[in-house]
């Protein structure tokens, strides 16, 4: 299937890991010249090198913490030409309301809620007057799960498919198009260590996370291209009609509801 996505230019904060790095490697090897941010320079710039042995896109690198003052409109006036934004960064702590503190929910909140909606903020009126564009909020099924012992991220979550729905219900009559992600669990480190802390305070021991594991469906989290292709085809024209939804990407974990 052809994207027809050569020679766009999409911005991807969170990059330097994780689900984002695998966002970037798909859209690059889609012919989509890149502006990565994350905080990390060293490994932003060890994707980069990655990304140069399998492309010939441009890959421009804007090592930034965006919960800093100004960083948000640092990134938007060193970059022009966006036709898709990604948001990706942060991570909400996960434990019960008494696990996670009023400083690291606020701390998470800052990257992670609040900085999606300052980079539509910026971006929306940005890529609009420049022709039109597609922003991809990843944001996460804790939003749907609505699980005690995430109870920051289900919160920041949940706030940020609200976000995304409205801002992208009219979003066509801008030539725009705004849609969110809910990835569950990911082949990552991040869920890994989620996984051990879980089996650490449930099991009593985190080495036994993979018990935990062993409960998603087809007993494995979700790999890193079951995201990162839905976000190349959402990008695409092919997702012409498509704003203001949501997908998740579960593995039907938060559909497995019951009324007992």
């Amino acid at each position: 299937m052809d994207l027809k996505l050569d020679g766009k230019t999409a911005l991807i904060t969170g990059a330097s890991m994780g689900i984002g790095e695998h966002i970037a490697e798909t859209l690059a090897a889609e012919g989509v010249h890149l502006h990565l941010t994350a905080r990390s320079a060293d490994k932003l710039k060890a994707l980069k090198a990655r990304i140069a042995e399998i492309s010939d896109v441009s890959v421009t690198l804007h090592p930034l913490d965006l919960t800093t003052d100004g960083a948000a409109d640092q990134l938007a006036n060193a970059t022009k030409g966006i036709d898709i934004l990604v948001n990706n960064a942060g991570a909400i702590p996960s434990g019960d309301l008494w696990d996670v503190d009023e400083a690291a929910w606020r701390k998470g909140f800052d990257l992670k809620v609040f900085g999606y909606i300052n980079m539509c903020r910026l971006f929306y009126k940005k890529m609009k007057k420049a022709g039109g564009g597609v922003i991809i909020n990843i944001i996460g099924n804790g939003g749907e799960v609505l699980d005690r012992d995430y109870i920051a991220g289900a919160s920041g979550n949940i706030s940020l498919m609200g976000f995304t729905r409205a801002l992208g219900g009219y979003a066509l009559d801008d030539n725009m198009r705004v849609v969110g992600i809910n990835p569950g669990p990911v082949n990552t480190d991040r869920i890994f260590n989620m996984l051990k802390k879980w089996a650490e305070k449930d099991l009593g021991d985190a080495d036994r996370y993979q018990e935990l594991a062993d409960g998603y469906p087809l007993g494995r989290p979700a790999h890193c291209h079951e995201i990162s292709d839905l976000v190349a085809f959402l990008a695409s024209y092919r997702a012409g009609y498509t704003t203001g939804t949501i997908f998740t990407v579960d593995g039907g974990i938060s559909a497995r509801t019951s009324i007992i």
